[in-house]
């Protein structure tokens, strides 16, 4: 590996599995310090015994990202162990499928608690330390449910078309300060909330599970389902110095779902 980030302080949230788990890897493969959050604690553990980031630098702590005291009270935790956050990669969520008229305020209330609320805490916690040292990356998991329109998602589709939005003008109010604000756009990425979302969709839509994955691949011009390391990927170069004239951008890694 190249070190591209050898000595960056990185948070990143639902580090346990999926996305969050690959970038994790990722970024200690690129020789960043890590702080990783999740729920729940034994996951992190097991992540980190079970893979090379047991010989990282790692700090685990277990944080609900709707907990705003919980996540102002990690990101001191960590400035003061580390020194700073150099990166905070915004990687917790959850999604519910459902027709629009089946949805419960709750529903949607749940899901802006973490998609958008949640990010929210951690960007207002880390800011201030990024703006005083004329230096940051930001990076917000969205969706490809933040770009466009679908059937059956809309408590989610809300939240992470609110997070596009609000990583737009929070870069633009920040950029003059050196930190950098971007948002990534997965499509299907093989992960237990895509999992988790075709079984839902399936039920909803009345079709079997087969049906809805045929129906997405023929929606994917790569003709597959992405791996968690591809994002992995875009949130290195986000993170890094190659990237630091990109700010409030939304940037698609989806095989062609979303010509835009």
């Amino acid at each position: 590996m190249s070190q591209r980030l050898c000595g960056q302080r990185v948070l990143i949230t639902g580090a346990s599995r999926g996305i969050g788990r690959a970038i994790a890897l990722a970024f200690a493969r690129e020789g960043a310090n890590l702080a990783l959050l999740a729920t729940k604690r034994e996951a992190l553990d097991e992540l980190v015994q079970s893979t090379p980031l047991k010989d990282a630098n790692c700090t685990l702590l277990q944080v609900d990202v709707r907990d705003r005291q919980a996540c102002f009270e990690a990101v001191r935790e960590i400035e003061q162990g580390l020194g700073g956050i150099d990166v905070l990669v915004n990687n917790a969520g959850i999604h519910r499928s459902g027709a629009f008229l089946d949805h419960s305020p709750d529903d949607f209330q749940a899901l802006l608690d973490v998609n958008l609320f949640g990010v929210v805490h951690l960007m207002q916690a880390v800011l201030p330390g990024m703006k005083d040292r004329a230096k940051g990356s930001i990076i917000n998991m969205a969706s490809t449910a933040g770009k466009w329109g679908s059937r059956n998602q809309s408590a989610y589709n809300v939240s992470k078309h609110a997070l596009v939005g609000l990583t737009r003008c929070v870069a633009l109010e920040v950029a003059a300060s050196g930190v950098r604000v971007n948002a990534i756009c997965p499509g299907f990425v093989q992960t237990d909330m895509v999992e988790d979302l075709k079984r839902g969709y399936a039920q909803v839509a009345g079709v079997d599970i087969e049906g809805i994955i045929q129906a997405t691949l023929s929606r994917i011009p790569i003709g597959r389902i992405l791996d968690p390391e591809e994002i992995a990927h875009m949130a290195v170069l986000l993170a890094s110095d190659e990237s630091k004239a990109i700010t409030g951008q939304s940037i698609l890694v989806d095989g062609g779902m979303l010509l835009v």
